[in-house]
């Protein structure tokens, strides 16, 4: 009754989704300690604690001291942020059970005391499984190997500490359980060599070869899955499923291709995710970008936007980085000192950022976004009302019905699939109850500039932009006929190395009807921020 009782209350104190905000991640540092603490006193009261218990103390100890060293920016690299969360997970399960089978409970509900007190989240399941599939999610978009990550290679630059065959084989198992078997072959395969270097290994022989057989099965090595399930009766006899899955394979193959040197592994990656243009997006999130089309080489610039009275005393840099659709990048928009405002008053709003449900029109969590975010009204402080109006100065458009101010901490791999920010024509209940139409322009401020990754990119254009501090990126979702431009379709690629924070704006064409009016020519387009010409010209 008494462990069942500590299970629920480490249970209550498990948060998930913690991997989608870096933010929490580095809140979480501190965690570590409480739990090396509570072993050395442990061990002192007791005076006669297992030599496994004293090995986690010294390796926690040497863990967090690294990470202290480091500081919060520990977490912004995925692979350290991977193996806190696993050994806040895992391995912590194994102290608590080693602790469980002595006379450990006010030791652990002290562990359970400090933590309600000090209200750091603490990992569960769900992070863990998160955790992993961002380092798969990084692997694909960046093109990344397998066993660069798992020696905490990154780019060709060494970046965090190697991982264990344990730590390689959860990785394995994540990918697994989301019948990810491409994935799941890769990293089974590592984790089989790296217990070949270690002693004793730190997972058993026989756990990998089960899932690695059976991830060789499902992409078509049906002859290495069954000459690796024996292997798997002769170490592990007694194994439940072994021989019957040696005699499945051999019916399988019905004595064909039985002779003979095995043939070369198949490992085909295979998508399920519905996104066509994958592949076109991961390129651009990598800075595989096509060359600028020759008829605008020349056109793209950067000019000083004075159109209104206090831009004239003021006047904001504008660069252009593209037409047909214009996007433009607003230069030094905001300042250092709004941005700690603007995170200090969303960082205790933060929550998992959601999508539209296109049917339902109703707000939901998407694997698709993984990030946090919060919205701040224009009254909440000076600063937000200021940044609103500069907006409205930068755009020239009406903020009077623009969505509140949302702000955004991207997670382990924080990522948000190609998507629209308008509503489409089939998605009838999307904004109904703002009865503000629909989303005209998106101003999207970057509050910090990750290491590596992070782009903002618009997969049908072959445009990238890379985050950059201070500065906010402008586009137009719809035409000046009001229907939505497909060309805007874009992505929010993973973080890599580093930590994102941006906030946006979403503007809504009520309140736009003088400031951006419906041009005489049905393709008419902007040339510059504020454009109003009826007919279509050239720039």
């Amino acid at each position: 009754m008494q462990t069942i009782v500590l299970v629920c209350l480490l249970a209550v104190l498990a948060n998930a989704d913690l991997f989608t905000a870096i933010a929490d991640l580095q809140h979480m540092l501190g965690a570590e300690k409480d739990v090396t603490t509570v072993i050395d006193r442990y061990i002192a009261a007791e005076r006669a604690r297992l030599d496994d218990l004293r090995r986690y103390a010294y390796e926690y100890v040497h863990r967090n001291a690294h990470a202290e060293a480091v500081g919060p920016e520990f977490v912004t690299n995925p692979i350290n942020a991977y193996l806190l969360i696993k050994r806040l997970t895992t391995e912590w399960k194994n102290v608590e059970n080693m602790m469980l089978n002595n006379k450990a409970s006010a030791f652990l509900q002290n562990i359970t005391a400090n933590r309600e007190n000090s209200q750091v989240k603490f990992p569960g399941e769900v992070d863990l499984s998160g955790a992993a599939t961002a380092l798969l999610r990084l692997q694909d978009t960046y093109n990344l190997d397998t066993h660069d990550l798992a020696n905490g290679i990154i780019g060709g630059e060494k970046v965090a500490n190697k991982l264990s065959g344990h730590d390689t084989f959860e990785v394995g198992r994540a990918a697994y359980n989301q019948k990810d078997y491409y994935h799941t072959l890769m990293w089974m395969q590592v984790a089989l060599n790296k217990i070949e270097n270690e002693s004793p290994p730190s997972v058993e022989e026989w756990e990998i070869l089960e899932y690695l057989a059976y991830a060789l099965y499902q992409q078509g090595n049906v002859r290495r899955a069954l000459s690796l399930t024996k292997r798997l009766a002769k170490i592990a006899p007694n194994h439940p499923r072994a021989k019957g899955n040696v005699k499945w394979y051999e019916d399988m193959l019905q004595g064909k291709d039985m002779e003979g040197d095995l043939p070369p592994i198949v490992n085909k990656r295979v998508e399920y995710d519905g996104i066509v243009e994958r592949d076109a997006y991961e390129a651009l999130c990598r800075g595989e970008i096509p060359p600028v089309e020759a008829k605008w080489r020349n056109k793209v610039h950067c000019y000083l936007k004075r159109d209104k009275p206090f831009l004239k005393l003021a006047p904001i840099k504008v660069e252009i980085l593209r037409y047909e659709p214009l996007a433009v990048l607003f230069k030094n928009v905001i300042h250092d000192s709004e941005i700690e405002v603007i995170k200090e008053l969303a960082s205790p709003k933060l929550k998992r950022a959601t999508v539209q449900n296109s049917k339902t029109g109703e707000l939901e969590h998407a694997t698709y976004r993984i990030s946090k975010s919060a919205w701040l009204k224009g009254d909440l402080d000076p600063v937000i009302a200021r940044v609103n109006q500069r907006i409205e100065d930068f755009t020239n458009l009406n903020q009077a019905t623009s969505e509140e101010l949302q702000v955004a901490n991207y997670g382990l791999g924080g990522h948000y699939d190609p998507h629209f920010d308008f509503a489409r024509k089939e998605e009838k209940n999307a904004f109904k109850t703002l009865n503000t139409g629909n989303r005209i322009a998106t101003v999207l401020f970057y509050m910090s500039q990750p290491e590596r990754g992070g782009a903002t990119v618009f997969n049908h254009l072959g445009t990238a932009v890379f985050p950059s501090k201070n500065d906010a990126l402008f586009w137009y979702n719809l035409r000046r006929n009001g229907d939505g431009d497909l060309r805007t379709r874009h992505a929010a690629c993973p973080v890599l190395l580093g930590v994102k924070w941006v906030s946006n704006k979403w503007i809504h064409e009520r309140g736009q009807e003088f400031n951006r009016p419906c041009g005489l020519d049905e393709e008419v387009q902007e040339n510059f921020i504020g454009d109003l010409a009826p007919y279509a010209n050239d720039p």
